[in-house]
């Protein structure tokens, strides 16, 4: 007697693929990554920091190294630059101008990171009349011309490198803390931070180790456009004569001292002039690169 055979029974399984999760860092990397004029913007920067660091190390010349036999020489093999007024190489004296105007707009930029982001997230985070007196304060600041005030304190202090750090960075922090305290107002009571409420984490705690972390986007965006707008402002007080004294350079001394020679000598211009101008745009196409990257409603892939 045969055994009956049951129908075979077709099964079919879905087949689920497994999708690898990113985080926001990842995802505005790879995104940043795709934005080629970024890209080629980061490059460039790189190529003037190594520059400016190593170059005035290998030259044959020195910043302050005067020549009378040499004295406004056009470009040549011996001076890729040019020399101006007392014979000094332009080439490193543009790269030392560099060093200069790109410390001034690092120092400057972290000075107005510290008190931008502190400021702004206490005044956030705690809210009510602590928060309108605060940002009263800042509304008083704005009132007042920057350029107008950073004269009259070089002038009162000393035209001294340091003061002019200080003087740059103390008055770039009034829009970091706007920024900040906005993206605190819209955290500030989500469920990761009642979660440490609830848990008696200290408010220092909360706003340092909870909320500034989930606001850094906007705060790298904006700090990599202070950048070059710090070494606007400084490069502009150094055409007035209030900036980097001489022997040491930055770009902004190197244009006013390039301006009155444009006319005979253009090499005096054109090449420090040139980097500086480079410089800014790259830097601003960076921070229009990260902003793209790390914000959330771009993600159209």
């Amino acid at each position: 007697m045969q055994t009956p055979v049951e129908p075979a029974i077709d099964v079919k399984v879905d087949s689920f693929e497994l999708v690898e999760g990113t985080s926001l860092w990842k995802d505005a990397w790879r995104r940043l990554l795709k934005n080629k004029l970024a890209v080629a913007s980061a490059i460039v920067l790189s190529i003037v920091l190594v520059a400016v660091i190593i170059g005035p190390l290998i030259s044959p010349y020195t910043y302050d190294q005067t020549n009378p036999d040499a004295v406004y020489m056009p470009p040549s093999a011996a001076h890729w630059f040019g020399t101006d007024q007392l014979g000094r190489d332009i080439l490193v004296r543009t790269l030392v101008g560099g060093r200069i105007s790109l410390l001034v707009g690092a120092v400057a930029s972290i000075v107005s990171l510290v008190i931008g982001v502190s400021y702004g997230a206490i005044s956030g985070y705690i809210g009510g009349k602590t928060d309108e007196v605060m940002m009263r304060i800042v509304d008083i600041l704005y009132s007042l011309p920057d350029i107008f005030l950073i004269i009259v304190l070089l002038a009162f202090f000393s035209k001294d490198l340091i003061i002019l750090f200080a003087m740059l960075g103390a008055i770039s922090w009034l829009t970091m803390a706007r920024i900040v305290r906005g993206q605190v107002l819209s955290l500030k009571n989500r469920e990761f931070v009642e979660a440490a409420r609830s848990i008696g984490v200290s408010t220092p705690q909360i706003i340092f180790r909870h909320l500034v972390p989930n606001a850094l986007g906007p705060v790298i965006v904006y700090t990599t456009l202070t950048i070059p707008s710090v070494m606007l402002t400084e490069a502009f007080l150094s055409f007035l004569g209030l900036g980097v004294q001489p022997p040491l350079s930055s770009w902004g001394t190197l244009v006013q001292e390039g301006v009155g020679a444009i006319s005979v000598y253009p090499w005096h211009l054109i090449f420090p002039g040139t980097m500086m101008a480079g410089t800014l745009f790259c830097l601003n196409f960076l921070g229009d690169g990260l902003r793209d990257a790390l914000d959330p409603q771009s993600r159209a892939d």
